[in-house]
């Protein structure tokens, strides 16, 4: 792994953990899906504009059609949906804390499920991970926390599993990076739109507040983290690119701490640290099993 890929992992896991801090601004005063949907649609056409400028075609083969559709319903639909909506009842720490399991959740799908062989240090970082999500739901719930909004982050966390392992397949081809991001988006749109005419009622509190987290929201993690994930995978391949998941509880609690003052205890900072730590481990021994 080369000091480029390093950089732009790092990049990617601090836009895709801020995320979680500049939604709940949002949700606080607009409805989630609704917003999501209109996110995701600026966010497509732009992408789509600047992939056609940049020559990229929108003719993808038929296996990028399939694993972008994918990629669009599982990750933007599923994935965000879930989190938005938790969002106006969870904590943006404890979304970020769930959302990191995702690697956790993989491994462990693909250890009971597909029979797959994993190390002594996979497995330790399996039990570790899981652990360090323990420690800190015991003390949240205990504190209030609201079984609803955890179980969508679950959901949402699952959803991401699915998304990830399909992009690879949206990521190749004839299409182009950015066009691939642009479409996903779109169908992810156009999914939560749907959704969102049927269960909510629009009410939004335009504030400047509300306006300059919209707008990150849509450029930094919207657009130019999946871009940045999409060649990272691209670069390094999917398994070195997950390691750098590790980092999203500890930026994405961080982040929370310090533009939202959401309280922390050791509870969280040793779990934050413990998860973390099972992540690396596992992704670390997917490294070595690949070799």
């Amino acid at each position: 792994m080369d000091l480029r890929a390093i950089g732009m992992g790092l990049a990617f896991a601090l836009m895709w953990s801020s995320a979680f801090t500049s939604t709940h601004i949002i949700v606080a005063q607009a409805p989630p899906l609704a917003s999501l949907s209109f996110r995701f649609l600026i966010s497509g056409v732009l992408g789509i504009v600047l992939a056609l400028a940049l020559g990229q075609s929108w003719r993808l083969n038929r296996a990028q059609w399939r694993a972008t559709i994918l990629f669009g319903i599982c990750q933007n639909a599923l994935y965000l949906g879930f989190n938005w909506v938790a969002m106006t009842t969870v904590a943006a720490s404890v979304a970020a804390i769930i959302a990191s399991t995702m690697p956790l959740i993989v491994g462990a799908l693909g250890w009971i499920v597909f029979r797959e062989r994993l190390s002594p240090l996979g497995l330790f970082g399996l039990i570790a991970g899981f652990a360090g999500v323990a420690i800190i739901m015991g003390a949240r719930l205990q504190g209030g926390v609201d079984p609803y909004g955890l179980m969508l982050c679950v959901f949402g966390a699952l959803a991401l599993a699915v998304a990830t392992l399909t992009v690879r397949g949206a990521s190749s081809g004839r299409g182009g990076v950015l066009m691939v991001v642009g479409v996903q988006m779109l169908i992810g749109a156009a999914v939560l739109a749907v959704v969102s005419v049927l269960t909510e009622t629009i009410s939004v509190n335009v504030t400047p507040k509300l306006a300059t987290a919209f707008i990150y929201t849509v450029l930094v993690p919207g657009l130019a983290a999946t871009w940045i994930w999409f060649q990272l995978v691209g670069r390094i391949g999917a398994v070195r690119a997950a390691t750098f998941h590790f980092l999203t509880p500890v930026f994405g609690v961080a982040i929370a701490a310090v533009v939202l003052g959401e309280p922390l205890d050791w509870h969280d900072a040793l779990g934050v640290a413990v998860i973390a730590g099972g992540i690396l481990a596992v992704q670390l021994s997917k490294q070595k099993a690949v070799r």
